[in-house]
This record gives structure tokens, C-alpha cells and sequence, in this order.
């Protein structure tokens, strides 16, 4: 991207479940310009009318999932540019501005955040091993060579919408990265800080929560290779 050009325009998803917390120091971090989509799933302390007084757009997704809530907000959102984090304050959410500068630019059609723990115990061991055997899985499945299959990434739209994506549950930030593989899309990776998050992990803060997503995450990459119509040249603009 040349330095005269304008940092593209997004939205970011932002999948919340009680995040009351962390929705303040979350939102005042949202780049400049964009706009929040956050997506209660069932929220019992406030947090969508948190986000609503702080200026964000709340969705409602009434079917329980993190990727029933990252697909409503896809759903809702209407940037050329869809950005998706955490709203646990795990992340800092203006880190995207320049991840979606890379993608405007087409250095990659996907661009996910490699998480980079700042601190002890910030990523819990048993976290860390579903996620190195999730990669592994994901190399076999696809050649690609990831080292994290976080939550932080950022894509265009309408490819995004062109992929079709099925799960509702844990397993969506991997059909997401598979099914993008598949359609011939350039996947990277970008160094990001992991920060300790506000509250308790909703899916991997037990080692049965991290056993769930794994099983969830093995039955994408179980299912067989999607159609290549929408290639790397229907992405990159």
C-alpha cells in the first residue's frame, strides 16, 4: 500500500458472551472510522447495552455458538472489509488497521494473528496443545504451514460471504481458513500480543472446553474438499 493511500474502511466482528468487563477497553480501541458489530449470544450482564451506549452496532445471535455469533456479524456487516476479534480485551483491536492495509494492498486474501503470549499463564497449556494439534491437522488437510488459529483476522466481505461457511460453533475460524485454502485464497499470519483476558474462557478455559473445540475443529477437517470457484483471483481486487 502506497504511504498516500487512505487505511482501508471495516467492520469488526466482535462475538460477545458477558464480556460487561472488557467491553469498555475493547470498543475505545476500535480503529478510527470503523464500525463495532458486536454480537451478544445470550449476554446476561449488560453487555449489549454497554456496547449500545458506547456507540457500537449490537446484534442479537439467539443460537449459542462462537461461530453462530462470528457469522451473524458477517452477516450484519457492510464493509467492503470484515475484521473479527475477541471481546475479552485478549487483543487489541487496533492492530487490525494495518492487517487490513495488507490485505487491501494483496499481500494476502486472509490475514490471521498469530497469538504472542505476553506473560505466564496468559495461554493455558492445555489451550496451547489443542492449538499446536490443530495446526498439525490443518497442515495435513491442507499443506498450509500455520503456527496459530486464533480469533484475530481480517478478509474482504464478499469472499468471506462466497465461502459458504456451515459451522456454528467452535469449529468456524477453522472451516473459515480450510474452505479458503480450498478456493486457492494466499493465507498468512502476523505476529500479534496475547494479553491476559478479562474473565473466564467460555470455550477454552477448561480442558473439556478445549476438548469440545477439538472435537469440533476435527469434524472441519474432516469434510472433503469445497468447489475452487471462487480463487485467490476472485479475492484480491
Amino acid at each position: 500500500m502506497t504511504p498516500s493511500a487512505r487505511p482501508p474502511r471495516a467492520d469488526l466482528v466482535l462475538p460477545c458472551l458477558d464480556e460487561a468487563e472488557a467491553l469498555p477497553w475493547v470498543l475505545a480501541r476500535v480503529p478510527s472510522g470503523w464500525r463495532a458489530v458486536v454480537v451478544d449470544n445470550g449476554s446476561t450482564d449488560g453487555s449489549a447495552e454497554i456496547a449500545r451506549s458506547l456507540g457500537a452496532t449490537v446484534v442479537h445471535e439467539a443460537r449459542r455458538g462462537f461461530g453462530a455469533a462470528c457469522h451473524a456479524g458477517l452477516l450484519a456487516a457492510r464493509a467492503d472489509f470484515v475484521c473479527f476479534c475477541d471481546c475479552d480485551a485478549s487483543m487489541e483491536p487496533g492492530l487490525l488497521a494495518p492487517m487490513a492495509e495488507r490485505v487491501a494492498a494483496g499481500e494476502a486474501d486472509l490475514l490471521l494473528g498469530r497469538r504472542r503470549p505476553q506473560g505466564r499463564g496468559v495461554w493455558p497449556a492445555h489451550a496451547r496443545a489443542g492449538n499446536i494439534a490443530l495446526a498439525r491437522m490443518l497442515r495435513r488437510r491442507t499443506g498450509l504451514r500455520l503456527h496459530d488459529l486464533g480469533p484475530m483476522r481480517v478478509a474482504r466481505r464478499e469472499a468471506l460471504l462466497g465461502l459458504d461457511l456451515t459451522d456454528r460453533r467452535s469449529g468456524y475460524p477453522l472451516q473459515m481458513v480450510v474452505r479458503a485454502v480450498d478456493a486457492g485464497w494466499r493465507v498468512a499470519e502476523t505476529d500479534v500480543p496475547y494479553l491476559p483476558r478479562s474473565g473466564k474462557s467460555k470455550v477454552t478455559g477448561t480442558w473439556r472446553g478445549t476438548w469440545n473445540a477439538v472435537r469440533d475443529m476435527r469434524r472441519v477437517l474432516a469434510e472433503p474438499p469445497v468447489s475452487r470457484a471462487l480463487g485467490a483471483e476472485g479475492v484480491s481486487a
